[in-house]
């Protein structure tokens, strides 16, 4: 072994000037043509050896599938085996000792689009893409000819070392380009690709602002706030388009209670900047200040100013609000309450056509309960009926009244007088009393209501013919058993409507102004049939 050889080796030789090795990632099945630079290729193949991984010598002999001639070194057809560290050591005249080295791995050509010759990326209308340096230069040394394929599928007549895409929106292809050439009469493909990204052409156009719309805004002393600055800048845009914000005309630091996030959206169509200033707290200050959006585009800037205002309280209309509710509500409960007496007090003024003409002698049919009843109710119903009603209903009043024992004729058709008495009254007036303890008694309810004609009469009036209205007078608590003993029509009645109490120990109860009284004259006709029975004598 020469000491050239020795040195190369072993590497213990400062005389041995070495390169960085070269790394290729090159398919099965291709060929593969490597010279370290253009000025070895004339080096005598007797001053120069080729090994792989530094132990197995490279034959020169062209017809070996893998082979040097030179400086160069060839594979007519790579296997996965060809994988590994192939070094070169050139003696050059002087005596010194060159190394050159290269790095081959050599993978399934299944996996051909995962490893590329590098990206190529532009927005330009058109793209010149070039074939791989090393698919070039082995079509140049072997006068061989060039093939394009566009995601692995040909393209028709393209044959240079270069090809132009034209820019027709934004796609994403693997071009490859494939020499084909011929060594001692066979024929060996070349090929190497690229991932060529065509992005969508720049369109600019004078900035559009977007807002702030206005110029003012409203916000709150106190309270944070967001001031929206943004402008669309053309189309695909991003690089030559930004949004800002200018506080009186200067900038700001976050130190001074502002700060500002800004943002790009939809950077590859219609392109819109952003600029959201935050005040994290506005002060009276904030409302002297004038705030500046600027959208900038490539050869325009607009702007728009805008300054804040401060809200309206809205104390005074929620107080005035509470006021209105709060006079409807009292409104309201005062009507509610008082609407008997508002009613007493109009209905005079208002009186109903009809009773006006009805031409009837009585307003009221008193039916109440003759037998069957405690000492006690009876005298409280004696003294009611023979006293308490007439004195108001008929002294302070001016109301006529039909009462059995006081109006009627001795002597006179009992029943031909309730039937004619009855159709003279605009009104049936029934006082209701507590049923008899005793459940024993042998006579029915009809029968209990002044021998039950009388009811037959008025209840057949008030609920068959409909010419009555009926007036219920309670004396006393009707006790456990409740309108029980009542026949189920007056029943009816009093779910219908409740029957106004007496209120028998009030001191204010025989005075016409009571409560009790005034509801039992809101019930009775609006104009005394006395005034019109006087009217039509005279």
């Amino acid at each position: 072994m020469n000491f050239c050889g020795f040195v190369l080796i072993f590497g213990l030789s400062m005389m041995i000037r070495s390169s960085t090795s070269e790394l290729f990632h090159r398919p099965e099945g291709e060929a593969f043509y490597y010279a370290p630079y253009v000025g070895l290729k004339s080096i005598p193949d007797e001053n120069i050896t080729w090994y792989k991984n530094n132990s197995k010598e490279i034959s020169n002999n062209e017809d070996e599938r893998v082979h040097y001639h030179g400086a160069t070194l060839l594979f007519l057809e790579l296997k996965i085996e060809d994988s590994g560290l192939y070094i070169a050591r050139h003696k050059t005249p002087s005596g010194k000792c060159d190394k050159y080295s290269l790095k081959l791995v050599v993978f399934d050509k299944s996996e051909v689009g995962k490893l590329l010759y590098g990206r190529i990326s532009s927005s330009s209308q058109k793209i010149r893409v070039p074939c791989p340096d090393n698919v070039k230069e082995t079509c140049k040394a072997f006068k061989g000819n060039f093939a394009w394929e566009k995601d692995f599928k040909p393209l028709r007549n393209e044959d240079s070392n270069y090809l132009w895409v034209t820019n027709t929106g934004q796609t994403a292809n693997i071009y490859s380009c494939i020499c084909t050439w011929r060594h001692n009469e066979k024929e060996y493909n070349t090929s190497g690709s690229r991932n060529v990204i065509v992005k969508a052409r720049a369109i600019h156009r004078r900035p559009i602002l977007l807002s702030p719309v206005n110029k003012e805004q409203f916000a709150d002393e106190g309270m944070g706030i967001t001031l929206n600055c943004s402008g669309l800048c053309g189309t695909n845009a991003a690089s030559s388009c930004r949004a800002y914000w200018l506080i009186d005309g200067k900038t700001f630091k976050s130190t001074d209670g502002y700060s500002c996030t800004t943002k790009i959206e939809n950077p590859t169509e219609n392109t819109t900047a952003i600029a959201s200033l935050i005040i994290q707290k506005v002060t009276a200050k904030d409302f002297q200040t004038t705030f500046t959006c600027f959208v900038e585009g490539l050869t325009d800037v607009v702007n728009s100013t805008l300054t804040l205002k401060p809200r309206e309280s809205v104390t005074p209309l929620i107080i005035g609000g509470l006021c209105v509710l709060f006079l409807c509500v009292t409104a309201a409960v005062l009507i509610k309450y008082f609407a008997i007496d508002l009613a007493l007090l109009f209905r005079p003024y208002l009186p109903l056509s009809r009773e006006k003409q009805d031409g009837r002698v009585y307003d009221a049919y008193v039916v109440y309960k003759a037998q069957d009843m405690d000492k006690a109710i009876e005298d409280t119903l004696s003294s009611f009926v023979t006293k308490k009603l007439p004195s108001v209903l008929e002294e302070k009043c001016g109301y006529r009244l039909f009462i059995h024992g006081r109006d009627d004729i001795p002597g006179e058709d009992r029943l031909e007088l309730v039937e004619d008495c009855m159709k003279q009254s605009r009104r049936l007036m029934v006082i209701l009393t507590p049923g008899p303890e005793s459940q024993t008694s042998s006579s029915s309810p009809e029968d209990s209501i002044m021998g039950g004609f009388d009811w037959q009469v008025g209840l057949h009036h008030v609920l068959v013919q409909r010419e009555m209205s009926v007036i219920l007078i309670q004396l006393g608590d009707m006790g456990p058993q409740g309108y029980t003993h009542l026949p189920p029509g007056l029943q009816h009645l009093i779910h219908k409507s409740a029957p106004i109490k007496w209120p028998k120990d009030s001191r204010a109860a025989s005075k016409c102004n009571s409560r009790f009284w005034k509801r039992v004259r809101y019930l009775m006709p609006a104009t005394p049939a006395k005034k019109y029975h006087q009217s039509s004598i005279i």
